[in-house]
């Protein structure tokens, strides 16, 4: 899927797509409580309940600089929590590359988050090694986030994460950490969304008078826009969490811009009593 912000050509790679098996994430989207918001149907849920969500890339083209934000699971990985995440060997590399984006061509790779589905593709197995997947770009991640994850050794799986994904592109001299605030170019900043990970950020993009947003997860799933309370099982900050989305919907609820989440396509974000709704952009 590819959208127009001004001068800036925003298109989304899918890794993987899944209907239902969410509940682990976000458990209190209950089919029965989904089937109470109708507006997801159909584009973020069945008719059944069951949450549509993705794991997917943005590459974001300017007029200077050819971004990718956020790299997915990645292939070969092992250690992950989840085992269908383990050893994956899928054509993501192919599928970028036929939409126009060999890897060379990327100078830029930003990373809202630090968090398995984010980081994956930062790096590729070549002879038992991990290389940088992207062998001309900087990467881009939040010196907020680095350090928490540098330091972390709480959970293996997420060590590993750090050490297969992070890290070697660290060692190779490929990142550069930044602000909360950061701007890369005159098109794209950053803003500060934490809870879901302690240095979250979100993406801005504005041209022409045209604005969008990649919210990263700050929500999962526009569910979490009727229901602010509904936090994933991984946030790191529970009540931060809830407070970011309050404060990106409201920010930009009721306006043109628009909203691209981390695992969920684009729309607008709409003022709904107290809390917000999400209306799938029309293609």
């Amino acid at each position: 899927m590819r959208w127009k912000v001004g001068k800036v050509t925003i298109t989304k790679v899918v890794e993987m797509e899944t209907v239902g098996s969410t509940r682990f994430i976000l458990p209190a989207a209950t089919t029965d409580a989904i089937r109470k918001l109708p507006w997801l149907i159909p584009h973020f849920a069945t008719e059944e309940g069951r949450l549509k969500m993705s794991i997917h890339s943005l590459v974001v083209e300017t007029p200077t600089r050819r971004i990718v934000v956020d790299t997915g699971l990645g292939n070969d990985k092992q250690g992950r929590g989840i085992p269908v995440w383990n050893n994956r060997s899928t054509p993501f590399l192919e599928t970028m590359i036929a939409a126009g984006f060999p890897p060379e061509s990327i100078d830029t790779v930003l990373c809202t988050h630090l968090h398995v589905d984010h980081v994956g593709w930062n790096t590729k197995l070549v002879d038992g090694n991990w290389v940088p997947t992207f062998p001309k770009a900087r990467y881009l991640f939040g010196k907020t986030e680095y350090e928490y994850w540098r330091d972390y050794t709480a959970e293996p799986d997420k060590v590993a994460v750090f050490n297969d994904s992070v890290k070697p592109v660290v060692d190779a001299g490929k990142v550069e950490l930044i602000g909360s605030d950061h701007r890369l170019c005159e098109e794209i900043s950053v803003i500060p969304t934490p809870g879901h990970s302690p240095g979250h950020i979100s993406v801005l993009i504005e041209s022409g008078g045209e604005q969008a947003l990649h919210s990263g997860d700050v929500a999962h799933h526009p569910c979490q826009m009727a229901h602010l309370g509904w936090c994933s099982v991984i946030d790191t900050d529970t009540a931060q969490s809830a407070a970011s989305r309050h404060k990106v919907f409201s920010r930009f609820a009721d306006t043109p811009t628009l909203v691209i989440g981390g695992h969920f396509s684009a729309g607008h974000i709409k003022r709904d009593g107290d809390a917000f709704r999400f209306e799938a952009l029309q293609s």
